[in-house]
């Protein structure tokens, strides 16, 4: 179901286009105070060199709305501004400089209201982003389906979208997001087929890093594999950067994109002699930054790692004070157990493809 992907429409935010056969887009949310423009910058610079393509940022007074103007500046990715209730801070938005609004049509006031938002964004050429959220379906539709339903977010963000259109602007992107896993994916599949426009994907509310990031996981997984979505925000309560760090992993999992050292490790067993869970984070974090596309294993059985990390481009394995290289499943070296991480670095380092 490739071709859902590439058949939606071209939209530019910023730098960044999606949509079309543009790569799948990452996006975060700051989760600093707007107005305070030295933390904002900050977080969303770090958030960058993580690797972060998109970002977003809370707009819930005016004074954070003219606050994106110095933020916009001091950034290099495009900045999209989150608008609920207010649609005087959106109109303040798109004047200091935000890149796409983030507005639910159903929350933003009076039909005239939005029409003015609409003309405003017109002007400007920003996209807007129309969200539709489990939590707040309209009263009608919940009756009309008997609660809260996938069929009930499709039709909602469809006759949201019907209602700019009529407005004459379709520089649009879509979101319909839920916390419950398999009604999101119900719903992107149900909207993926009607809706000509980009759409970003995420599974609202998810929860902690742990459990956000496996509910993240799937569902993101299953949407994606089935060619629906252009970007994507992982939401975990906790920092910023791991929802990066994630949606990184989703997509090289699924080989919507490559770059970056993807680690294995064996789960430990009673042969296992070496601190293995804290040698794999070790290597995790050292990795994080290296700009190789290639597979490496931690193992913690001398005896059968070499085998078990064949397939990796290298790897280590260590036990009873003695580590080892493996290269393809090949020892190339031995060496003292504790110098078993610095010489996957040195390695790594000196890594020719």
């Amino acid at each position: 179901m490739e071709f859902l992907r590439e058949n939606t429409k071209e939209i530019k935010i910023g730098d960044v286009v999606i949509g079309g056969n543009h790569p799948v887009a990452i996006q975060s949310m700051t989760n600093t105070k707007t107005e305070d423009v030295e933390a904002t910058v900050s977080q969303i610079l770090k958030l960058e060199a993580a690797g972060c393509e998109i970002i977003r940022c809370a707009v819930p007074t005016m004074e954070a709305a003219l606050a994106l103007k110095e933020i916009r500046s001091k950034i290099h990715i495009p900045l999209v501004a989150d608008i609920h209730f207010d649609y005087r801070l959106a109109i303040a938005a798109i004047e200091n400089g935000a890149d796409k609004i983030r507005i639910n049509p159903g929350n933003i006031g009076s039909e005239e209201r939005l029409r003015t938002v609409v003309e405003k964004a017109k002007e400007y050429q920003v996209p807007i982003r129309v969200g539709v959220n489990s939590g707040s379906l309209e009263k009608q539709l919940v009756e009309k389906y008997g609660g809260v339903t996938a069929a009930g977010l499709a039709e909602s963000a469809l006759d949201k979208v019907d209602m700019i259109e009529k407005m004459g602007y379709e520089n649009l992107v879509v979101s319909i997001k839920s916390s419950d896993v398999m009604m999101c994916v119900k719903a992107h599949e149900l909207i993926a087929e009607r809706c000509p426009y980009p759409l970003h994907v995420g599974i609202t509310e998810a929860g902690t890093v742990y459990t956000g990031n496996v509910k993240s996981s799937v569902g993101l997984g299953i949407i994606l594999y089935e060619g629906i979505g252009n970007t994507i925000r992982v939401s975990l309560t906790g920092d910023p950067a791991e929802e990066i760090k994630t949606a990184k992993l989703i997509l090289k999992t699924l080989d919507l994109r490559r770059g970056g050292i993807e680690v294995v490790s064996c789960p430990t067993c009673g042969r296992t002699k070496i601190d293995l869970i804290q040698l794999a984070t070790q290597v995790e974090n050292m990795v994080a930054d290296f700009p190789l596309d290639i597979k490496v294993a931690v193992m913690g059985c001398a005896v059968n790692g070499p085998g078990e990390a064949k397939e990796a481009d290298i790897g280590i394995a260590g036990g009873d004070g003695v580590g080892l290289l493996i290269k393809k499943g090949e020892i190339v070296k031995k060496v003292k157990e504790e110098e078993l991480l610095e010489t996957l670095r040195q390695e790594l380092l000196n890594w020719k493809n």
